[in-house]
């Protein structure tokens, strides 16, 4: 097996914590109907002090129920009501010893078919795009992977829900080193090799993110972690 480096290392350790925490909010039963996204949001953010001592995101945090989670990244919806027979997911860039974790997860409750369809093929298409990643890592862009990926929405029979499918992760804080260009997210006017150096000639790595919706009965599904790691 590879060695891999101190980087990554560290890179895959922040996310094994973000895997605790989100294995931690299931076990104290926080995802409940009649709770409001905020309410959840906030109660997260204290478990993750009292389980880390954290209290640095490297982005805002994201709860989303219902028709919020339609929405991309960008957008700041109004605060919603988790329901009975609902979805929703959670976005969530936590910061440990300074390095970046962005982790992603979609919940559903009840027992709505297409909902449960949703929660398992964003699971799915995510590893199919991790798979296709590491084939093609040396000469893959930005924009040929976001092709790849937005595609695959149509397999699963959903819409792609995001003008990106990833971005940058690094050590603290790399959005302001790098910048918000294009260059820097999974982007189909990336036309960069992901394989290639940041502007400092250091190596890069980088997040996948799968947003699929369904736009006729106004629901969707979010799933992110590690890529090249």
């Amino acid at each position: 097996m590879k060695q891999l480096s101190e980087r990554k290392q560290q890179l895959l350790a922040s996310q094994h914590k973000a895997e605790e925490l989100f294995a931690a909010i299931e076990r104290h039963g926080l995802i409940v109907p009649e709770k409001a996204e905020k309410v959840l949001n906030d109660q997260v953010y204290e478990l993750a002090f009292e389980m880390f001592g954290i209290r640095k995101y490297w982005h805002k945090r994201i709860v989303r129920a219902g028709k919020n989670t339609l929405l991309p990244y960008k957008e700041n919806p109004p605060d919603l009501i988790i329901q009975p027979d609902d979805i929703l997911f959670f976005d969530f860039g936590p910061v440990f010893e300074e390095w970046e974790a962005d982790f992603g997860r979609t919940y559903v409750i009840g027992s709505d078919v297409m909902k449960h369809k949703l929660k398992h093929d964003i699971e799915a298409a995510w590893y199919e795009g991790k798979e296709y990643f590491d084939l093609h890592y040396t000469t893959l862009t930005g924009a040929d992977f976001y092709s790849y990926i937005s595609s695959s929405a149509k397999k699963f029979d959903w819409h792609f829900g995001n003008i990106h499918c990833g971005h940058l992760i690094g050590n603290f804080p790399h959005e302001i080193i790098q910048g918000d260009e294009q260059r820097n997210y999974l982007h189909p006017n990336n036309h960069i090799r992901l394989s290639d150096p940041d502007i400092h000639g250091n190596p890069r790595d980088w997040i996948l993110e799968i947003h699929f919706i369904n736009k006729e009965r106004t629901f969707g599904g979010f799933f992110e972690q590690l890529l090249s790691v």
